[in-house]
């Protein structure tokens, strides 16, 4: 429930594509993820597609968690289950906090939509230098899913009861 009397909050949210064969001109998911960020009243601080190798993102990645820059980390792909979705296992390694019931509410709120295909997917969610990363499957679908119904909610400081806006500041206590 969004509480009106509550100014809303401008956060900043890099976008990073992960895939061996997307530019920006076909990276649907990223441009969706960039759309939906803005129409919400957010800011993309930044964006890029990087290919979906560790030792090519996790640099990326921990640059922008050190930037006071950026409150939240959106990627988009990486998150299947072949020899080439490193993104989980890769994050899972240098995370500080892993956050669970991000995929499990995106696999249930999925299950809804494409059954028990959901299992396939290992959307997650982590924290990093006091910066949240939120991993979601390459498809559009699934991008506007996880946003829909999930971080509009979460990264807007009105919503109540409570949402990870509001948590910002006491990350490092």
């Amino acid at each position: 429930m969004i509480d009106e009397k509550i100014t809303f909050k401008q956060i900043n949210i890099a976008v990073i594509t992960l895939s061996d064969t997307r530019k920006e001109s076909d990276d649907k998911s990223g441009n969706t993820l960039k759309e939906l960020i803005q129409k919400k009243g957010h800011s993309v601080s930044h964006y890029q597609i990087i290919e979906d190798e560790p030792k090519l993102f996790i640099p990326i990645i921990q640059k922008l968690t050190a930037s006071i820059e950026h409150d939240v980390i959106i990627t988009s792909g990486g998150t299947g289950l072949t020899g080439r979705d490193n993104t989980i296992d890769a994050l899972k390694k240098i995370s500080q906090v892993e956050i669970p019931g991000f995929g499990e509410l995106f696999r249930q709120l999925s299950y809804k939509k494409i059954g028990t295909s959901t299992i396939q997917s290992r959307a997650s969610a982590f924290l990093l230098n006091q910066t949240y990363i939120f991993c979601l499957p390459g498809s559009t679908s699934a991008v506007r899913d996880a946003w829909n119904d999930i971080l509009f909610h979460q990264l807007d400081i009105r919503h109540k009861p409570c949402n990870f806006v509001e948590l910002i500041p006491r990350l490092d206590e």
